[in-house]
Order: structure tokens, then sequence, then C-alpha cells
């Protein structure tokens, strides 16, 4: 089976990455502009002189906009980021999922550490009659 790369034009690529107006509901293709200019990876094909991306540049600028939008790096975090060859979707979600995972442990202690402490406080207040 040969798979076969589909383009898209950049406002079906806004919408994809749902950089959206929300009044007027257009697509925000300068932020898309503004991100090839600073990511030098992604060079779109130009037909018409309307640019059109592949699949595997939709993917670097999935990884972009969560990086830069869900996770709240800066644009020269995000170029370190991909010069370390982090550049899959799923390499930057594994960094959250160790964050979150760190985040719930540290509450399950908390939780732990309290229930102790009410112990110990009542413990005490059962010697102290």
């Amino acid at each position: 089976m040969i798979k076969t790369s589909k383009l898209i034009s950049i406002s079906e690529l806004s919408k994809l990455l749902n950089l959206v107006d929300p009044n007027t509901k257009k697509p925000l293709n300068h932020i898309l502009r503004y991100w090839e200019k600073e990511f030098k990876q992604i060079r779109p094909k130009r037909i018409n002189n309307r640019r059109y991306y592949s699949n595997k540049q939709v993917d670097m600028f999935k990884m972009i906009k969560f990086l830069l939008k869900d996770k709240g790096l800066t644009i020269n975090g995000v170029k370190n980021l991909i010069k370390l060859n982090i550049n899959k979707l799923d390499d930057a979600n594994l960094h959250s999922l160790k964050a979150d995972y760190h985040k719930i442990n540290l509450k399950n202690k908390s939780k732990e550490l309290l229930n102790k402490i009410n112990k110990l406080k009542l413990y005490g207040k059962k010697n102290s009659s």
C-alpha cells in the first residue's frame, strides 16, 4: 500500500490547530507565517503563491503549538528542544506525563503525611486527658 502525502493549505492548518479568531471565526494564518519565520525546519511548498504543508510539517506545527501554548515554553525553548531531536509530539507528551506523574505522586505523599499528623494529634490528645 502506497501512502500518499496530502498537502493542506495554511487556512486548513489553522483550523486543524484551532488557531481561529473566536469572534470572526477566521483562521489566524499570521501565527503560522510567524512560526515559519522562526523555525527553519518548516518550509511550505508554494503553488501559485499559496502555502501548502506536508504531513511531517503539520506534525511539527502541532508540536510547536503544544509546547508554546499548552506547556508555556518560549520560542527559544522550543527551538532548543527541536535541536535536541525531540521532534515528535509523543515525546513532548511523554514529558507532560512525567510531570503529571510527579504531581500526583507528590499529592499522594502530602495526603499521607497529613493523615499521619492528624493521627499524632489525635493520639496526643488522648494521652493528655
